[in-house]
């Protein structure tokens, strides 16, 4: 029996993207990463790994089990693998870029590594783009986040977009007026992430029927937002839904063709955020639900505990957002003969063509032009289209 692995045989949860795929995640993620700068975010570009006891602190702490762990054997200290670039933005901003004036605006894009995949998320390795406004607070900071986000999803072509807002801090302000503290304050998060009202009920005691009136209060941003209102909420939790008021009143002016969802329990995924946070999705057409996650945000805080910085940002998957497309259509890709001067080659490079130059001699142009995927040949001074195409044409 072979027990060598099949040379195209990877590990589970890791793929290759082969010429027509890689083209089209490159072009996407520069079209992504084109809005954040129009928007004044500067490009930062972190290291695939680093030490350990830095990769894993702050904001880094939530991925400690996702993180690949090695020696390193040049210092022989431990050092891990990103499993997510955020955490490594906030190091360059409260560190290299401590100096810089804020707000800081930084963008990013790049590979992450997990260790384990999920039912939702089934790749380890993943496409990031994000980026992240630290040093300043507020709603509007809020907003321009979410907005930013949206704009750069909404350019790259992805279909019914929403977003879906959230309150991390609002319950445990709640909790805490009503003394759910401990192990109870850890039963009662993993029965609100179920939507489960009865045992919200049973844990909660005399705040149970305000936790459920939260929980049903999930939906449409009008609707919502008149629900909480509604509520007789503890001082700080009131202040956490007028945030948001203001939050929704920006988005409305800011992206008024935006459908706006909001959750005002929901905490899954958002365990290290101080405020407003946000997801967004897609569906492929409007008689399917949600296609996965394209990116998620909110705000947090940076740098030295006992003095943090404001921050809030947000992070794309372009993995997820690939399968939303339309497929694709690439660049006209045009054979050039054997023998054709450089310079008419460069003319249609300049024109946004792709030129594929032949290497040798063909009996019939059109014929070898099809077999190079192209879907055109040069012609005297003309890119003829060669028929039998498809979608390269």
């Amino acid at each position: 029996m072979n027990d060598n692995p099949h040379p195209a045989l990877l590990p589970a949860g890791l793929y290759d993207l082969l010429p027509e795929e890689a083209q089209v995640e490159a072009d996407v993620t520069a079209r992504l990463m084109g809005v954040l700068a129009a928007h004044g975010y500067e490009r930062v570009k972190p290291p695939l790994v680093e030490f350990e006891e830095t990769l894993l602190t702050g904001a880094g702490t939530v991925m400690a089990s996702d993180t690949f762990r090695m020696l390193d054997p040049s210092s022989h200290r431990m050092i891990g693998v990103r499993a997510d670039m955020t955490p490594q933005v906030a190091r360059i901003a409260t560190t290299r870029l401590g100096h810089k004036p804020r707000p800081l605006r930084l963008s990013y894009a790049g590979q992450v590594l997990r260790t384990r995949s999920s039912q939702m998320r089934p790749e380890r390795q993943m496409g990031q783009a994000g980026a992240e406004l630290i040093g300043t607070g507020g709603p509007v900071a809020d907003v321009e986040a979410i907005a930013v986000a949206a704009e750069a999803l909404l350019a790259v072509g992805v279909p019914h977009l929403s977003v879906d807002v959230t309150l991390p801090t609002l319950v445990p302000a709640v909790a805490e007026v009503c003394a759910v503290t401990g192990d109870r304050a850890a039963e009662l998060r993993a029965a609100l992430d179920r939507k489960d009202a009865a045992a919200v009920a049973a844990i909660a005691g005399p705040a149970g029927d305000l936790l459920a009136q939260l929980i049903a209060a999930a939906g449409p941003a009008d609707a919502t937002r008149a629900a909480l209102e509604r509520l007789e909420l503890p001082a700080t939790a009131r202040r956490e839904c007028d945030r948001l008021g203001a939050v929704l009143d920006g988005l409305k002016a800011a992206m008024p063709q935006l459908k706006v969802t909001v959750d005002p329990v929901e905490n899954r995924g958002f365990e290290y955020h101080t405020g407003i946070s946000f997801t967004f999705f897609a569906r492929m057409d409007p008689e399917h639900g949600p296609l996965g996650e394209l990116g998620r945000g909110g705000r947090y805080e940076v740098g030295d505990p006992t003095a943090p910085e404001p921050a809030t940002g947000f992070t794309l998957y372009t993995d997820t957002i690939l399968r939303t497309l339309p497929e694709a259509t690439l660049r006209r890709r045009v054979l050039v003969p054997l023998g054709t001067p450089r310079e008419q080659a460069a003319t249609l490079r300049g024109g946004g063509w792709i030129t594929v130059a032949a290497l040798s001699s063909a009996a019939d142009w059109r014929d070898e032009a099809r077999r190079l995927d192209c879907g055109y040949v040069l012609i005297g001074n003309t890119a003829q289209p060669v028929g039998g195409e498809g979608k390269l044409a």
